[in-house]
């Protein structure tokens, strides 16, 4: 059963959600847990199911997205982990030796359905799509085991890792953090729903055509090795966020490039899980 955030009646809430609808938690649960994030540090996603499958049920075109853990106290992002067979502006690019880790604020992501937010001035001329499997913390880990680590993961969801090219030659952080430049969502679907993380597949599609296409197990380090590498450096708690990379088909891969403009319409599918729509 996925699990998200969401605004309903101008009040923002969280609870369930399936194909067509959603149900949100009720005034007096939000009171005993003020956010989803608190839920899953409780370990009481069985009460919150409980309790928002007793309310009713809510059409999608009647709720406004919110990213679905509204205050995670850090999203990671890993970069070049899918092969690129393609060179970048003109250079051949091998595969990492280590895990290439940055962070990104909750300032730079967006919701489902919402609008991207163009940056202004000549940073609009490299403004890029990384479609990405995001996976979601449900136990503080730090220190754990590549063998252990499925253990701490909660849930996975859809991200967009949007990118200023040009500005991540001045620094990864600078060009990886405009303002709603990125988003994920539109839901959590836990673990226990699905069977192999081997086959997630990531399809992401710009004005209908699909430009990235690919597997978590094409990956060059798997999810485990992430949260593994990750929690050796600091802790991972409950509702955090890990970006797990994208492959090849951004438009810098392009020739000529095919930067994002003012009417496309993004799309990133995760199978299994769900559909991340924007506009930009």
């Amino acid at each position: 059963m996925n699990i998200g955030s969401f605004v309903t009646n101008e009040k923002e809430t969280y609870g369930i959600f399936f194909d067509d609808c959603a149900q949100s938690v009720t005034d007096n649960f939000i009171r005993e847990y003020r956010s989803l994030r608190e839920v899953i540090e409780r370990k009481s996603i069985p009460l919150m199911y409980e309790n928002a499958l007793s309310t009713p049920k809510l059409k999608h075109n009647k709720i406004k997205f919110l990213p679905p853990i509204v205050n995670p106290t850090k999203i990671m992002c890993i970069g070049m982990n899918y092969r690129k067979p393609y060179p970048v502006d003109g250079k051949s690019l091998s595969n990492p030796e280590n895990i290439i880790l940055f962070g990104k604020n909750s300032e730079a992501l967006l919701a489902h359905n919402e609008t991207l937010e163009i940056p202004a001035g000549d940073a609009s001329d490299s403004f890029d799509y990384e479609g990405e499997i995001a996976v979601v913390i449900g136990t503080q880990a730090r220190n754990v085991s590549v063998s252990n680590a499925e253990n701490f993961i909660f849930g996975f969801s859809a991200f967009n890792d949007g990118s200023v090219r040009d500005w991540q030659s001045h620094s990864i952080y600078a060009g990886k953090n405009f303002s709603g430049s990125g988003s994920w969502g539109p839901w959590i679907t836990p673990l226990e729903d699905l069977t192999d993380l081997k086959d997630l597949e990531l399809t992401v599609f710009v004005n209908g055509e699909v430009v990235q296409k690919a597997t978590s197990n094409d990956m060059i380090f798997s999810i485990q090795e992430q949260i593994s590498y990750i929690s050796s450096i600091m802790t991972l708690n409950p509702g955090d966020v890990i970006a797990t990379g994208s492959p090849d088909g951004t438009g810098a891969s392009f020739s000529p490039k095919r930067f994002l403009k003012a009417g496309d319409d993004l799309e990133i599918q995760v199978s299994k899980v769900g559909i991340l729509k924007n506009s930009i």
